[in-house]
């Protein structure tokens, strides 16, 4: 006798969202294991579902001669009984006997299948959580308080439960009970009892995740995240950039009036959040990171070990610093580097040689040759309206200066074509001027100085008139003039060649 069970398939396809072929295959199991109980075997036992759904059990037996070769009853049945059931059956044949569940089987047997049936589908249902939320790892998902056990929250999902362990629970967060949670998945497990998904609102991908929901740009890839550093609970620092020079990272991420960020820091419960502009450039980047302090000079100490010292004014040491370290040690997390603050005065103090900063700049690409001076409104004769006009842009310094590309260049607000030729000029000026005195003053320093004066035998003595390098080499190969006639003389000579007055010649030491 078939059994329609279209309206329990419907139930579990929508109650427990089980695919259909899964229910029926699970029916299936359930009848044949009341058939076992009941028989002892269900290697001849056949299910089947018709367009209706609905499900018939039958009983696969051959057809004997009963009484020459006696009956088994669970594999075989006699000639007469299957002609009654079909007529032209014949000795030898296999025939299907249909069996009615509900008379057939006793109330074990029942119950066998009603286990059976419970198993399959919890692990059925297990099985397709289990896929489901193993590719939502990574996503943001919300669920709703349940309960709270050894600092573990136990959060609805709908159709299951996920954990909120203590570790991933941001510390200025508190909940009651059906408060909305929304977080990342970050786990999906099995387990005895079933599918356990753990979530996480300290992971710095859930910050990713907020951002990507509320920045369009974000999400179609036109601004991209660098990298995010986290200290949950307290700040948050984002680096970004944009795949098209037209869009401003910076401010997509903010939004107007900034309404997008302030999205982001009502769902962490009012952490801080900072977000700068990547640079590929290790002394902008640098900058960049310890915002929002503002960073006079940045100065690469090791570049194979990423040392860097960033040069900060007294009002703002202790902003780039911040409440015990946070700031500067997030911006070393972010940029890769490791990065001491100092102000002018303690920078002053160090001993941090020219050549030095020279040799670091170097490895950049860039030939520092402005000496001690750094800054563009130390060079002499400057503009002072192309000095205010950088500072407004935020170049400070002749470094920062000859680092901006061509075009950056042409972009620079409230400065014309030749007032930065005229710039370039005065520090290509000053730089040729630092070499010649450079030249001038020799590699040592050393200078040979004397005076002009007669002997008491008449003899002149002739000294130097410019500075020259105190080796023998040099002193050999040096020309002087005779103090007489101002003819060429050099120092073996002890006659003038040309007016013939003795020669003598004296040096001073330092």
């Amino acid at each position: 006798m078939a059994i329609n069970m279209s309206e329990v398939i419907l139930q579990l396809m929508h109650d427990r969202s089980m695919p259909e072929d899964l229910i029926l295959r699970t029916i299936e199991e359930t009848l044949l294991a009341a058939y076992k109980r009941r028989y002892g075997s269900m290697e001849n036992a056949i299910v089947r579902f018709n367009d209706e759904r609905e499900v018939s059990i039958h009983a696969k037996k051959k057809i004997v001669n009963g009484e020459e070769d006696g009956v088994d009853p669970l594999w075989e049945i006699d000639i007469t009984e299957a002609r009654e059931l079909h007529p032209d059956a014949e000795v030898g044949d296999e025939i299907l006997i249909e069996i009615d569940p509900r008379k057939e089987f006793d109330r074990l047997s029942v119950q066998i299948g009603k286990q059976t049936a419970r198993q399959s589908l919890r692990e059925i249902q297990k099985d397709s959580l289990y896929a489901e939320y193993r590719d939502k790892v990574g996503e943001i998902i919300i669920g709703y308080y349940q309960r709270e056990r050894n600092g573990t929250i136990y959060v609805d999902l709908g159709k299951m439960e996920g954990i909120l362990p203590r570790k991933y629970q941001s510390p200025r967060e508190s909940y009651h009970a059906n408060d909305r949670i929304k977080a990342l998945i970050t786990e999906v497990n099995k387990t005895p009892s079933g599918c356990q998904v753990v979530l996480s609102r300290t992971h710095t991908d859930f910050v990713r995740g907020l951002f990507e929901q509320e920045v369009p740009e974000i999400y179609d890839k036109t601004v991209e995240i660098h990298k995010i550093v986290r200290e949950p609970g307290y700040r948050t620092k984002l680096a970004v950039y944009s795949n098209r020079e037209e869009v401003d990272p910076v401010g997509a991420c903010v939004g107007p009036k900034g309404g997008r960020i302030q999205m982001v820091i009502k769902e962490l419960e009012g952490e801080k959040i900072d977000i700068l502009k990547y640079d590929p450039a290790p002394r902008r980047f640098i900058k960049n990171a310890l915002s929002p302090a503002e960073v006079r000079d940045v100065i690469i100490l090791d570049e194979s070990k990423h040392q860097a010292l960033a040069v900060v004014s007294d009002s703002q040491l202790s902003l780039a610093i911040g409440k015990q370290g946070l700031n500067v040690r997030l911006a070393n997390r972010l940029v890769d580097w490791n990065i001491d603050v100092k102000t002018d005065a303690q920078f002053a103090e160090m001993d941090v040689a020219t050549e030095s900063r020279r040799a670091v700049s170097a490895l950049f690409g860039e030939t520092d040759n402005y000496g001690e001076v750094s800054r563009i409104s130390e060079l002499p004769g400057v503009d002072q309206a192309v000095v205010n006009a950088l500072l407004e842009n935020g170049t400070d310094f002749i470094q920062d200066f000859l680092e901006l590309s061509e075009e950056d260049m042409k972009n620079l607000p409230n400065i014309n074509a030749e007032q930065l030729d005229a710039l370039r000029k005065l520090i290509d000026e000053y730089v040729v001027l630092v070499e010649e005195e450079e030249e001038e003053s020799g590699e040592d320093g050393t200078e040979i100085a004397g005076n002009i004066a007669e002997t008491e035998a008449g003899e002149s003595v002739a000294e130097p008139k410019t500075s020259v390098s105190s080796s023998a080499e040099n002193e050999e190969a040096e020309e002087y003039e005779c103090p007489e006639c101002g003819a060429k003389i050099t120092l073996d000579m002890t006659n003038c060649p040309n007016c013939g007055i003795g020669l003598s010649f004296e040096f001073e030491d330092e």
